[in-house]
């Protein structure tokens, strides 16, 4: 259970009270905006993070030790209209690792169709039964989707409510014509993403997700050489979805989380576990050029 945070962190009883379960950090960049007014996107900062962190997003009780550390980076490129503006987004994921001051990469990920309304100070209004706005789908979307890697982190496909929650989401989405929500689009929108974690010839991923962080990085400290076992094993699995699905966003999306710190796992122990690792690695995502590092000591 996503409680299981409560035995990894030591914290002071001034801490134990009740609290929303996302802590999201909102930056919004618009340098590419041609505006004498900047109040504006100071504004959409407070208002992104307030919609996020101050909604109840499940029916679980966290403390404020374990909110989900998130940030969202929103770089604007074009204001066609005031109040009408485009732009990519970048969310990552955070996730403490027992008995370490580590925080592992949970999720990463690029959305380039971004197109939204907004104006200042008019209350985001959203509701899960019903598409409202662009807006504020997209950000609920992505608090579910955060919620769905979180959970499944910590037990086994422990996120299915919450894929499930995004993909109503897309569904009551899909009507507006917008980008990003279309099945036919693109094949890194967010309808893909949902639709990989949906995806059950793909659920092994989901599945490894709980083994490569309760199972390998969560006992890491205690027997390193186990955990290194545990995470190859991981690899062997995701090659396995690789085969059937080698464009797939939720692969992707894994490697750009995990390929540095799979490195960093990897490039001690067993020399066989390294090597197996890296022919993996390189098969299997062979545009990056880091995984050399395994083999080089």
């Amino acid at each position: 259970m996503r409680n299981f945070l409560g035995l990894i962190l030591i914290i002071s009883s001034s801490t134990l009270v009740a609290a929303q379960e996302l802590n999201f950090k909102v930056t919004v960049n618009a340098d590419q905006i041609q505006s004498s007014d900047r109040t504006v996107f100071k504004d959409m900062e407070r208002a992104f993070s307030n919609f996020l962190n101050t909604r109840k997003w499940t029916g679980d009780s966290f403390k404020n030790y374990e909110k989900i550390n998130c940030t969202m980076f929103l770089n604007i490129s074009k204001m066609p209209s005031i109040g009408n503006f485009v732009a990519n987004m970048q969310v990552t994921v955070a996730r403490p690792v027992y008995n370490s001051n580590y925080e592992t990469v949970l999720f990463n990920f690029a959305d380039r169709e971004w197109e939204f309304e907004y104006i200042e100070s008019l209350p985001l209004e959203y509701n899960d039964n019903t598409y409202m706005t662009n807006l504020t789908s997209m950000l609920a979307y992505y608090a579910y989707i955060v919620l769905a890697m979180d959970y499944d982190s910590f037990s086994e496909l422990g996120g299915n409510t919450y894929v499930q929650k995004a993909l109503t989401v897309v569904n009551n989405a899909q009507s507006s014509n917008r980008v990003g929500w279309a099945a036919l689009g693109s094949n890194r929108n967010r309808y893909s993403l949902v639709a990989d974690l949906n995806n059950q010839q793909m659920v092994d991923l989901r599945k490894n997700t709980y083994r490569y962080h309760r199972l390998g990085l969560d006992v890491f400290d205690k027997s390193p050489d186990e955990s290194r076992k545990v995470v190859l094993d991981v690899l062997r699995n995701v090659k396995k979805v690789f085969t059937t699905y080698p464009n797939s966003i939720l692969m992707i999306s894994f490697f750009d989380s995990k390929s540095a710190e799979l490195v960093n796992i990897f490039s001690e122990g067993d020399l066989s576990v390294r090597r197996e690792a890296f022919d993996i690695l390189t098969a299997i995502d062979p545009k990056r050029n880091i995984y050399q590092k395994i083999i080089s000591n």
